[in-house]
């Protein structure tokens, strides 16, 4: 998406300058140290940019004040607010100064553009993962659809919503109540390993819209190898169990290449690489390119999984204290903000654990030091 926007960027309204999440980031950071952004952390400043002040694209303080900020769970008075946008006016204007735009940004532009009548370059659009589209992005979707019926196409799972908060697509001007339909047979994942994600979640999702999606009646097509789920008292000793379960999958005969390990965070990425080691698999830690390489495994964070498929998958590192991730439970303010990022890991953990995971053996193995959840 953000490849297509840069181009049709440049090519309708000139060579577009993207600010980077880092240098946000630093921004942000630096205003934390001003005496407006007491009592508010640097987490909280940068999902409050990422997604009301940037998502929506507000430009003025009376947006801000009078934005629902949907999906946020810490309630804000007009007070809090105001101090809040002084902090992110100061953003906005060193953006503005180094003529910088966030990717919301251009596709704001864009969306403006083909809102005037300009002539849409697509005859149909498909959108695969459509739960991840953001909100200026779904605006951008909207304007390309225009008035024309069925130019868009969007398929997507509300159970893997785990990059975007949720948001009114009604709202932005793409209405699917009654329009939709509930995909219920699985050709990819095993009936033992979707049985297994399936307890992660909840049997009925809804969205802002009042769409719902019943996740009861769902069937895969095929038999495979109940997962395994193991509680081992150590780094160590995870390690050795896994690293022996590994090596089971290569003596019957899978590749490396059909092999991946999956862990919460970059912390946890080192146990990995132990139990590849004391497999004596050769392996690759992947990046945010995720390009695997044949021969070797893949060894990478449960986020970047996404799209993969393997014969043979270890969840492994899923301690109490790392699922859910630390840093967010740390950053939460109050009880809802609790359920909200409980419920997100339970998101990332279950579409890890079934989508994803396999197309043949599915394999699996679950490892943690102690189980509490």
């Amino acid at each position: 998406m953000n490849s297509i926007g840069r181009r049709l960027h440049d090519a309708n309204i000139g060579k577009v300058k993207i600010a980077s999440t880092g240098m946000i980031r630093k921004l942000l950071r630096d205003a934390t140290q001003s005496p407006e952004a007491k009592g508010f952390s640097l987490h909280f400043l940068e999902t409050e940019w990422e997604q009301v002040v940037d998502g929506w694209q507000l430009d003025a303080w009376e947006s801000y004040r009078d934005v629902p900020r949907l999906g946020r769970k810490t309630r804000l008075n007009e007070a809090q607010r105001a101090l809040i946008w002084s902090i992110f006016e100061g953003v906005r204007s060193k953006l503005r100064s180094q003529d910088l735009v966030t990717n919301s940004g251009m596709f704001n532009r864009l969306a403006t553009l083909y809102e005037k009548g300009v002539p849409s370059p697509f005859d149909f659009v498909v959108v695969d993962e459509a739960q991840d589209v953001s909100i200026a992005q779904l605006r951008f979707l909207a304007a390309l659809g225009g008035k024309h019926p069925n130019r868009l196409f969007f398929a997507g799972d509300l159970g893997q919503r785990i990059f975007q908060q949720p948001f009114s697509w009604k709202a932005l001007g793409i209405d699917v109540r009654g329009r939709s339909t509930t995909l219920r047979i699985n050709y990819r994942t095993s009936h033992q390993i979707r049985s297994q994600a399936d307890r992660l979640l909840g049997p009925r999702m809804s969205d802002v819209d009042g769409n719902v999606e019943d996740r009861k009646g769902t069937v895969s097509l095929f038999n495979g190898p109940l997962p395994t789920i193991q509680i081992l008292k150590d780094p160590d000793q995870e390690a050795k169990s896994v690293g022996a379960w590994l090596q089971e999958r290569t003596e019957e005969g899978l590749g490396p290449h059909e092999i991946a390990i999956f862990v919460r965070s970059v912390a946890q990425l080192d146990r990995a690489r132990s139990a590849a080691e004391h497999a004596g698999l050769p392996f690759k830690l992947l990046d945010d390119n995720v390009e695997t390489s044949t021969g070797k495994a893949s060894v990478c964070m449960m986020h970047l999984a996404k799209g993969l498929e393997f014969r043979a998958v270890d969840v492994m590192a899923c301690d109490d204290e790392v699922i859910p991730l630390q840093e967010r439970i740390q950053t939460v303010s109050d009880d809802a903000d609790l359920e909200d990022v409980d419920n997100t890991e339970s998101s990332i953990a279950s579409s890890r654990s079934s989508r994803k995971m396999s197309i043949e053996s599915a394999h699996a193995n679950y490892s943690t030091k102690e189980l509490k959840r």
